[in-house]
Parts: structure tokens; C-alpha cells; sequence
């Protein structure tokens, strides 16, 4: 089957050209504000206020600068993450970067599985229930689509977490205390350290990575869709921060005053905090509607990365746009690993308070992930590859980011 980018856009130019382009760099950002980032975020607002909202900001063109290089990599190579990391470095550090990937993965699927579950308990709906048709939707959608459809159903559902900005204008802030606040940054509190560390993990995960250089190929993205496809992931970056940046307001704005924090542990909780001002079945609805598209369009996302990736380091053949039968290892993963996590899910352990922790883990992982990134990207041939200012400035950026998320989540974990 030929690409859809392959296809269409010699044909197009300008916006419509972009349209035809666009898509993995929204998709991964969506799911970038998925269920643990929401619970990271919110957090954030009801221990400290606007106190980590500058982050949110100051992430932004981080995570664009790192993403950028993934689709460089994806588009100029041809080839997956893991795939490059096994011609570049050997068999023993593509392992080493796969299994790493799946760590990060088993815990933010069982987070997303468990932010559903949530919403349905809020709605009255029981977890299995709720795992039955979360899981039975998005294995017809794997089974029986191609990756542009599993694309746009991904941009369709993550859309709903758009609500969350109206949800931060309905809170009604008080601008001068955010503006106050938001410069106030207590450095020496480890706790506050801790969620700096969550909220840099919240942001850059090492699926994300995988997923969108292996999105940009099975896209059939090609060096002319460079432009356009930098465009895609910039427009993602900066929706994705400001998404979290509207619920730090949000709940910054109501539980974040002074004596109203407190824990932020299950979904209920969350909607109970950051709705108040929307009543209590249109804020359900709301806050329902916002994690359920942030939660399904990461399990989308986490789920065939992992299988994606497992395959590719094996050499079996991974792509949607292929038939179940002609890639049996690639949809055997896919699976196994909803339905596992939706089994885990369902046998009723409560998962939504280790949400923070995955993202302080995520952080943890940086110097793996971002460092073969990095490495990868300085070997590509010219004019790909990165080297003279835009090398000092992307691994400046990348050290600053793996040094004090690392700092950060050592220092909240045992300061």
C-alpha cells in the first residue's frame, strides 16, 4: 500500500500541502498530556499554586528541540529508533534502550488504563466495563484500519482535551497572585523538586521518541516534508504545554489557595477540584471528556510503540498498514499488552496515585533515551546531520534537560 504523503502531497502546495503532512507531531503531543501528566499537572497546582507554571512554559521549546530530531531521524534514515540504535551501537544497547522503552511504557499504559477506569467509576460505570469497551474499541481500530485512520481517530479523540483551557478560564484566576507566584520558585524544597522532576518526565518520555520517528516513516514522510513536518511538531509542542499549563491554572486557582491543597490521588478528586465552577454534571462531563481523549490517545500511542518497537528489534514486520496475518508478532504485542493492562486494571488496584512517580521515572530514564538520541542525530548524512550551532545548541539543551531532571528527581526522591 502506498503512503498517503507519498501520494497526495506532489500534488498540493502551501496549507493544503502542510494538511496532507501534518499529523505525527500532533499525535504524539496529544498523548504527551496524557492521564499521568493531567494527575502531574493538577498536582503541581494544588501543592504549589502557579509555582511550576513557568516550567510548563520554559518546557515548550525543550520539547520541540528534542522531538525535532526524531522526525530528522525518521524521515532522513528510513529506519525505527531501535533499529537505528542496533546498526549504530550493536545487539547489547539496542536491548538495553527496548527494555528501557518498555519500562516506561508498562507504566504509562497501566496510568492510562487506570485514568479511564476512573472516569467511568466517576460516571458510574465499573472498571471492567469500562476496559471491555476501551479495549475492544481500539483493537478494532488497530485490526481493521491503516495508519493514516488510526492517525486521525488519534487527533479526533485527543481534541477533547482542549476543554481543559476552557476549564482553566472558567476557574477565573487572579492574575496578579499568578503573575507573583509564578516567580516564586522554592528551589531547596525536595518535595517541590520532586514534582519539577515529574513534570520534565510528564514531557519527554522515551515512547514518544520512538513512536514519532516510526510514525514519520510509516507516514512515508520523505526530506521535502522536512518544512512541514518541523511545523507539525512545533504546533504540538506549544498545545500540548499550554494544555498542562491550564490545568496547573485550574487547579492552582481553586485547591492551590492558601489552606485548600491537598492530594490529588484518584480522578474523582481531580474533577472535583478543578471543576467547581463549571456545576457538578457539566464539570463531570468536562473533566470526563479531557482525560478520556488524553488517556486514549496515549494508550494508542504507548501500545504500538511498544509492539512497533519489540518487533522491529526482532525483525519481525510492524506496521498497521499491513494485514494481522502478514505481521502476526506486531498485533500479537499490540494485544497482549492492553489486555494485560486492562486485566490489572480491572482486579481493582488503584494505579492513579503512581501516575507522579512514572513521570519522576520518565525523568530518570533522560540520560538514556535523549544521549542515543543525540549520538544518533550527529551521524546522519549531510545536510541532516547536526552539527555546528545547531549541535551546540540542541545538545546544550538536551545536557540542561537530562542534568536537572535528573538532579531534580534524585533530590525530591532523597532530599
Amino acid at each position: 500500500m502506498s503512503m498517503a504523503a507519498e501520494r497526495s502531497t506532489p500534488k498540493l502546495s502551501g496549507f493544503a500541502r502542510f494538511l496532507a503532512v501534518a499529523g505525527p507531531g500532533i499525535v504524539v503531543m496529544l498523548a504527551d498530556t496524557d492521564a499521568g501528566s493531567v494527575i502531574t499537572a493538577a498536582q503541581s497546582g494544588a501543592q504549589w499554586g502557579y509555582r511550576l507554571l513557568l516550567l510548563q512554559l520554559v518546557l515548550a521549546p525543550i520539547l520541540y528541540v528534542v522531538q525535532e530530531l526524531t522526525v530528522r531521524l525518521g524521515i532522513v534514515s528510513g529506519k525505527g529508533h531501535a533499529e537505528l540504535i542496533l546498526l549504530h551501537f550493536g545487539k547489547f544497547w539496542a536491548w538495553f534502550s527496548v527494555i528501557t522503552l518498555c519500562v516506561s511504557c508498562v507504566g504509562a499504559l497501566l496510568s492510562e488504563l487506570s485514568g479511564l477506569a476512573g472516569v467511568g467509576l466517576m460516571m458510574g460505570v465499573p472498571a471492567w466495563t469500562t476496559m471491555i469497551l476501551v479495549v475492544g474499541a481500539l483493537l478494532f481500530m488497530a485490526f481493521t484500519g491503516s495508519y493514516l485512520s488510526v492517525e486521525r481517530i488519534a487527533i479526533a479523540v485527543g481534541a477533547f482535551e482542549l476543554v481543559f483551557l476552557g476549564v482553566a478560564w472558567a476557574a477565573e484566576p487572579n492574575l496578579g497572585e499568578l503573575a507573583r507566584e509564578a516567580i516564586d520558585i522554592p528551589w531547596r524544597d525536595p518535595k517541590y523538586l520532586y514534582l519539577v522532576s515529574a513534570n520534565i518526565g510528564a514531557v519527554i518520555m522515551p515512547w514518544m521518541v520512538f513512536f514519532q520517528q516510526s510514525s514519520v516513516i510509516e507516514k512515508g514522510l520523505k526530506p521535502e516534508h522536512m518544512k512541514a513536518a518541523r511545523i507539525d511538531t512545533a504546533l504540538g509542542s506549544v498545545l500540548t504545554q499550554l494544555i498542562m499549563a491550564a490545568v496547573v491554572i485550574a487547579t492552582a486557582a481553586t485547591l492551590g489557595r492558601k489552606g485548600e491543597a491537598g492530594s490529588l490521588d484518584t480522578v474523582q478528586q481531580i474533577a472535583d477540584a478543578i471543576t467547581p465552577y463549571l456545576g457538578d454534571r457539566m464539570g463531570k462531563l468536562a473533566f470526563g471528556l479531557g482525560m478520556s481523549g488524553a488517556a486514549i490517545v496515549a494508550t494508542i500511542v504507548v501500545t504500538l510503540t511498544a509492539a512497533r518497537t519489540l518487533a522491529e528489534v526482532m525483525g519481525h514486520k510492524h506496521s498497521l498498514e499491513l494485514e494481522p496475518r502478514e505481521a502476526p508478532w506486531f498485533y500479537g504485542v499490540y494485544t497482549a499488552a492492553l489486555v494485560v493492562g486492562a486485566l490489572v486494571v480491572s482486579s481493582g488496584a488503584d494505579l492513579v496515585a503512581i501516575s507522579v512517580g512514572v513521570q519522576v521515572m520518565n525523568a530518570l530514564l533522560l540520560p538514556i533515551v535523549l544521549g542515543f538520541l543525540f549520538l544518533l542525530a550527529r551521524r546522519l548524512p549531510e545536510p541532516w546531520r547536526v552539527q555546528g550551532a545547531w549541535a551546540w545548541v540542541s545538545g546544550t539543551v538536551i545536557a540542561v534537560t537530562v542534568v536537572f531532571g535528573v538532579w531534580s528527581g534524585v533530590s525530591g526522591l532523597f532530599g
